[in-house]
């Protein structure tokens, strides 16, 4: 075989199933100061495969490939740091490794961006917008404009190049499963790829959402094409242990027909306009499913609609370990 790299070397010894063998090559290349092979072992090992999953020992490794000048540990590692993967949350150390790499487009662009927000120290936002009620029952209240523009493209487009056929959550498993009832193509920026600028934009969801940041699931983006749409469901899960209590959405574009966010129980139609946010519970005082906050995303006519989903959670989500 060629010598084609340690890598492709380990991506081939893993694809014959000599796993072993994969470990040692990345493991061996990575100790000699190879910064692919260690960028991959921080990936295997924040993936869980075909390592254990190790966060603090991925930041460890991270960190060394930074410092070996790898572009995209750097970004990673500033992900990591903010959320809180493999060591405490601090906006403060992350925001100081972005500037760091202020000389790469993708750190500059994020550092523009985060200058045009009205935060704090800590990256939470300054002022939190009044929202305006447009239901009481299902409780259904809309932030107009709670996205910019810039902000909305920016989401849409961190998660265009992973989107796949939208998954619901099984009820009897509660494993992430397609369903007949989604049929948009949707991406879920996780942990490892929320910088921060998403994860300002989560400070803010929190914030008008009045709950903690740390309860919210990984932000999830969905395009719906002409055609797609989401059945009448429920966000709500029968029997969670930690229940979704409240779902914010963000319409992300506007200048596309249908698409509208309907509730079953009311018959509200909220119409979708780029930038607004509609948040509203999806569970009673006692943590069981509310049956009054079934909605749709009923079918797009033309043109196509991008929205942005945070599902908030009871108690303190971890999305390394979702079960």
């Amino acid at each position: 075989m060629n010598d084609t790299g340690s890598v492709a070397r380990a991506n081939v010894l893993l694809a014959s199933g000599h796993t072993a063998q994969a470990i040692e090559t990345i493991e061996t290349a990575a100790a000699a100061g190879d910064p692919d092979a260690s960028f991959t072992l921080a990936v295997w090992l924040l993936a869980g495969n075909p390592l254990p999953r190790d966060l603090a020992r991925a930041r460890i490794v991270l960190r060394r490939c930074v410092e070996m000048g790898h572009a995209d540990a750097a970004l990673m590692e500033v992900a990591l740091v903010a959320t809180g993967s493999g060591g405490p949350s601090d906006w403060r150390a992350a925001h100081g490794l972005l500037e760091a790499v202020a000389g790469d487009p993708v750190a500059a662009n994020q550092l523009a961006l985060l200058a045009l927000m009205d935060l704090d120290e800590d990256g939470r936002p300054t002022r939190v917008p009044v929202g305006e009620r447009l239901s009481e029952s299902p409780d259904v209240v809309r932030f107009p404009g709670l996205l910019s523009p810039a902000e909305c493209q920016y989401v849409a487009m961190t998660a265009q190049d992973v989107l796949e056929p939208a998954v619901v959550i099984d009820p009897r498993t509660g494993k992430m499963v397609s369903h007949p009832i989604r049929t948009s193509l949707g991406a879920v920026i996780g942990p490892a790829r929320e910088n921060l600028v998403v994860r300002a934009i989560n400070a803010r969801l929190a914030a008008v959402s009045n709950t903690a940041i740390e309860q919210g699931e990984p932000l999830a983006v969905l395009r719906y094409a002409p055609g797609q749409q989401y059945r009448a469901h429920l966000d709500s899960i029968d029997n969670a242990p930690n229940q979704r209590i409240k779902t914010v959405l963000v319409y992300l574009n506007e200048g596309f027909r249908g698409g509208e966010t309907r509730f079953t129980a009311n018959g509200l139609n909220v119409s979708p306009r780029g930038g607004d946010a509609i948040l509203f519970s999806n569970a009673l005082a006692d943590g069981s499913p509310d049956r009054r906050s079934e909605h749709a995303g009923l079918p797009v006519i033309q043109g196509v609609k991008w929205l942005a989903t945070r599902w908030i959670r009871q108690r303190p989500y971890n999305p390394w370990n979702p079960g």
